[in-house]
């Protein structure tokens, strides 16, 4: 007889992830914590997807949601040009003008509030969370954010940061920070230029090199007796009185007890047909290295111009724009050239002409902001996605509340607000 959860359901012995990301090996590695074994199957390869060339950020204290008001602020004109920090290509495709539509109608700060009070109680574990896993053997570091810089240009435009962080903390956010002037932030970072006028330094935070962080978690569930299956499409997911059968496009099928569907800005092409209706936006971010003569302690944010900057190795990864296009789509040369340009000011020492490592990855974004966690309208299916900028900092947070919902039977209270079938 198999195992029963206390909520009367079978214990899944043998679990197939689709999708080896951040998220997907996260739930496969917190899986196996549990007892279960586990299969990671990816069409590509390890961090293929938009865990590889991210920022690699570990901010809990401004995981927010993406929709808020300031997005509007930027007007249809904007987002419509391809230099704005938010791109919006125009497009007649009926999912994405539904994603637009309910982006735009949970753009207020009413329903950023309610969203923000909903990440609160994962954002709070996620720190934890990368503990757990550097505690169980993952053999990657995580950086403490000596650090954290948000630079701005004037007084002004740090207001808006200002006013995030209260908000923040009246959801119950915890999160400290100083307000430096231009000149007290230069003492700090001397990459940044003459330009910056003020800034906000937040403490508590970290940073991985993203890309070597994700192969290191996926060494360690291979470690513990996983598989990991990569240049294999799962072409479709068939319910069984058993379990679920997995068939792939290399013409092969096998049987599971339960499957996670974590494939990132592609998440609704399996999941649909199990009542996830949810539209998945990919919200592309662009990002390249460069040599800069004074390497930062940690992160450097221009939130003004949404560019991000983290010292990966002995280089510093410029990262930014929120392109939301068709996934595969090829890399577009004039959103790196508008990154440059926006860095090119408040930057000093960088050799912005001399890049390496051009990349484009796909965000999985949602319209009201929030991410796709639990069990779908079948039992034996689950989904783990759509958290827009921050699937690595909730990637490990993702993976270990899941593991719980799929071994007990009871979905976490943290759950409650990503239900996927919502």
């Amino acid at each position: 007889m198999p195992a029963v959860t206390p909520a009367g359901t079978p214990v899944p012995e043998r679990v197939a992830v689709v999708g080896a990301g951040m998220v997907g090996l996260a739930t496969a590695w917190f899986l196996q914590e549990r007892g279960v074994e586990v299969t990671v199957i990816d069409r590509d390869g390890v961090a293929a997807g938009s865990s590889w060339g991210n920022a690699g950020w570990l901010t809990p204290g401004i995981a927010t949601p993406l929709p808020e008001p300031a997005v509007l602020k930027y007007g249809l004109r904007a987002v419509f040009s391809p230099s704005s920090p938010v791109y919006v290509p125009p497009s007649v495709r009926p999912d994405f003008l539904k994603f637009v539509t309910g982006f735009t109608r949970h753009s207020t700060m009413t329903a950023w509030k309610k969203a923000m009070g909903a990440l609160v109680p994962v954002n709070d574990l996620s720190l934890q969370s990368f503990d757990l896993l550097g505690e169980g053997g993952v053999e990657a570091e995580t950086y403490e954010a000596k650090s954290f810089t948000a630079a701005y240009r004037t007084a002004e435009e740090r207001q808006t940061l200002l006013e995030e962080i209260e908000h923040i903390h009246a959801s119950g956010g915890d999160i400290t920070f100083d307000v430096l002037s231009g000149d007290e932030a230069r003492a700090i970072e001397p990459a940044l230029s003459d330009e910056i006028g003020a800034a906000i330094v937040l403490h508590g935070q970290r940073f991985v090199n993203p890309g070597a962080y994700v192969a290191a978690l996926a060494d360690s569930v291979t470690a513990r007796g996983g598989k990991i299956v990569t240049g294999s499409a799962v072409r479709g997911i068939t319910d069984t009185p058993t379990g679920v059968l997995l068939t792939t496009d290399q013409g092969t099928s096998e049987h599971y007890d339960s499957v996670v569907i974590a494939t990132g800005a592609w998440l609704g092409r399996l999941a649909r047909e199990f009542g996830v209706k949810r539209v998945v936006q990919a919200g592309r971010g662009y990002s390249f290295s460069v040599e800069v003569e004074d390497l930062p302690n940690g992160p450097v944010y221009f939130p003004a111009a949404r560019v991000a900057c983290t010292p990966v190795g002995d280089r510093l990864r410029v990262a930014g724009m929120m392109e939301f296009r068709q996934p595969e789509a090829a890399l577009d040369r004039r959103r790196i050239k508008a990154i440059v340009e926006s860095a090119r000011p408040l930057l000093k020492g960088a050799d912005l002409d001399h890049r390496q490592d051009e990349w484009v990855g796909s965000r999985p974004c949602t319209a009201d902001g929030l991410p796709l966690i639990g069990a779908s309208k079948n039992p034996k299916v689950f989904v783990a996605g759509g958290h827009g900028m921050w699937g690595i900092t909730l990637g490990p947070v993702t993976g270990r509340l899941l593991a719980e919902q799929m071994v007990t039977g009871v979905a976490p209270a943290q759950l409650a607000p990503f239900d996927p079938t919502r």
